[in-house]
């Protein structure tokens, strides 16, 4: 790279001796000597410039914006060493890897302006040999003397080029032309030539390193954030920044909300508890967005500087991503077993046998029970008792699906356009499908499920109804060829007022589960609670008591639920108030941490119906 400075007079005797005679004199550089003879054989004119090659408009802007990074690091160090260029009359060119000009800076270069040099191409083929050409080639810097220039109108200058190398590759080139080669020492030019070269660099590959790493934390199906100790968030990944924005119009600020206003109770969550150095992985936590409400499973890292949480890092998925994933992965596990449902009573022990007996075959069940008698848990149970285990639990909710889409979440959609997203059948193979609430399939769909579940035996059915389905099937209203492959065993789950003595015993195994879940403190029933709720009849069963004795647990002040935190349906307490009063409403949101699910229960409702409620108080449901 670093040459001694040259005799002109000499170098340009070289040059007229293989311009004319076509004989290289031994003293040639031997990188120039090839760029000379490869200049020679393209034909190449020496007496002037030649008619550019030039990109067009839009062409050069599509390169331009690909180099958007180079051009605005060397824009910002042109301007602290834009002096140094003047004073010693130097011109610098930035061209990319096809020697396209992307840039020019500081004085004409060869008597052009920046503007007209800018989307030519100065490669071999067009110039000649010239530095540019020599530092491609040899993917190294090089100083070419006046003389050695292929064109002969630059002779009475000096060039310098430095191939700028990223991963291997040459990404762009740094030209220097010195238009007064006596004014400066050559150790100068070179010096400044590797420094920029160098820094450049390094600036491209950190970038390319940070790029990466975004892309990659852009692509997870999960909102990544760093927030400081005031709750703003310093940075959040693509799905971050959407949740956070949503709803924003075009042309409001594009700055993110701290999370003191876009989380639920922020203060008491496990982000906030992750400033006191305290991690956690995959806790619940509801956003608020605009309008919306979102339920997620976020986990919390603390950063550490010097021993001091200086921010913590968030990763937050949202719950229906996990479903979807996991769904994917075929890895849907039952979270009850049957040794999970307790009871004493005559007509409980009955239906657990006869659960326990038809879960040793691959049989479809049909179960049937008044809302709240535990379907869903005893469908748990029968797949984790099978000998499909192993494989995955797939559930569909018919009553939460819109009809129009049923068929798709069943069968899946898109296979034409080579997307295909598979169908909830699918992914249950060598597992077991949950049907809940069949009896709202539209009769055509039903029919369809029939004919594939004949042909099917990769999948076993356990569907679930609040009607007798033998009498909707009498009255045609529901598909008899549906009703024969779905009921080839039929579970009946008792109502709770039949089975009033469990009552004791369901109480005591909600508290130790809900006591495990929160990781709060055993708690107990007192007696005047305990038999406050055997006096009344639980039209809503299990569901329903459940869903009072977590009200009572919330509401204790100490480790003993007394009668005063139990409130029965109807009686004093939230009433049916809540469904008017936004403000009550609101209380019984935050008792329940925000969390969906757990207020349905503590109200009584479905979600379907508290997604009502939840939009006629304008905290309608996140999608």
């Amino acid at each position: 790279m670093i040459r001694e400075r040259r005799n002109r007079e000499k170098l340009q005797g070289y040059y007229r001796k293989f311009i004319d005679k076509g004989i290289l004199d031994p003293n040639v550089h031997p990188w120039v000597a090839e760029a000379w003879q490869r200049s020679l054989s393209l034909k190449v004119s020496t007496s002037s410039w030649p008619d550019f090659h030039r990109l067009s408009k839009d062409v050069l802007a599509e390169r331009l914006k690909a180099s958007s990074e180079a051009i605005s690091y060397l824009d910002s160090l042109y301007e602290q060493i834009r002096e140094y260029f003047i004073a010693n009359d130097l011109s610098m060119l930035l061209l990319d890897s096809d020697a396209i000009v992307l840039k020019s800076y500081a004085q004409p270069f060869y008597q052009k302006s920046p503007g007209e040099w800018t989307g030519v191409r100065l490669a071999e083929q067009d110039i000649g040999a010239s530095s540019i050409s020599v530092a491609m080639e040899q993917k190294t810097p090089f100083l070419l003397f006046g003389p050695e220039i292929w064109i002969q109108e630059c002779h009475m200058t000096d060039a310098c080029s430095a191939p700028i190398i990223v991963e291997g590759e040459v990404r762009f080139i740094i030209t220097f032309v010195v238009a007064s080669p006596e004014k400066i020492p050559l150790e100068s030019i070179v010096a400044n030539l590797l420094m920029i070269k160098h820094s450049l660099e390094k600036y491209l590959e950190a970038i390319e390193k940070i790029s990466d790493r975004q892309a990659i934390l852009d692509a997870l199906p999960m909102a990544v954030y760093q927030i400081d100790p005031e709750g703003e968030p310093l940075y959040a990944n693509r799905l971050g920044a959407e949740r956070l924005l949503k709803g924003r119009k075009p042309g409001e600020s594009r700055r993110l909300p701290n999370l003191n206003d876009a989380v639920l109770n922020y203060r008491h969550t496990h982000i906030f508890k992750g400033f006191l150095g305290v991690p956690s992985v995959n806790k619940e936590l509801t956003w608020i967005i605009g309008s919306k409400t979102y339920e997620d499973l976020a986990s919390v890292w603390p950063i550490f500087h010097h021993g001091i949480v200086k921010n913590v890092a968030v990763l937050s998925t949202p719950i229906e991503e996990l479903k979807t994933l996991e769904a994917h992965a075929s890895q849907y596990k039952a979270r009850y077993s049957l040794l999970s449902l307790v009871g004493q009573a005559s007509s409980f022990i009955a239906m657990k046998d006869k659960a326990t007996r038809a879960a040793r075959h691959l049989h479809n069940i049909l179960l049937v029970g008044e809302p709240g008698t535990g379907k869903q848990r005893l469908a748990h149970g029968i797949h984790q008792s099978g000998p499909r285990a192993a494989g995955p639990l797939i559930t569909l909710r018919c009553g939460e699906v819109p009809p129009e889409l049923l068929s798709r979440e069943l069968f899946g959609s898109g296979a034409s356009s080579g997307e295909a997203l598979p169908g909830k059948i699918a992914l249950a193979q060598g597992g077991t499908l949950f049907i809940d609430e069949v009896d709202k399939m539209p009769a055509p769909l039903g029919e369809e499920l029939a004919r594939v579940l004949r042909d099917n035996k990769k999948v076993r059915v356990i569907a679930a109804s609040d009607i007798d389905l033998r009498r909707l099937t009498a009255r045609g209203l529901f598909p008899e060829s549906l009703y024969l492959v779905i009921s080839q065993i039929m579970i009946r789950t008792p109502a709770l007022r039949n089975r009033s003595a469990d009552i004791r015993i369901l109480c005591s195994d909600m508290i130790a589960e809900l006591c495990e879940q929160h990781q709060m403190p055993p708690k107990t029933l007192s007696e005047e609670a305990r038999a406050l709720l055997t006096t009344y009849d639980w039209p809503g069963n299990i569901k329903q008591l459940q869903g009072v004795l977590e009200q009572g647990f919330f509401r204790a002040q100490s480790d003993v639920i007394g009668p005063g935190d139990v409130v029965l349906p109807g009686g004093t307490g939230w009433g049916k108030a809540w469904k008017k009063d936004r403000t009550i409403f609101m209380d019984a949101w935050k008792l329940a941490g925000g969390n969906i699910s757990r207020l349905a229960t503590n109200l009584g409702v479905s979600r379907v119906t508290l997604y009502r409620y939840l939009e006629k108080f304008g905290l309608e449901r996140g999608k």
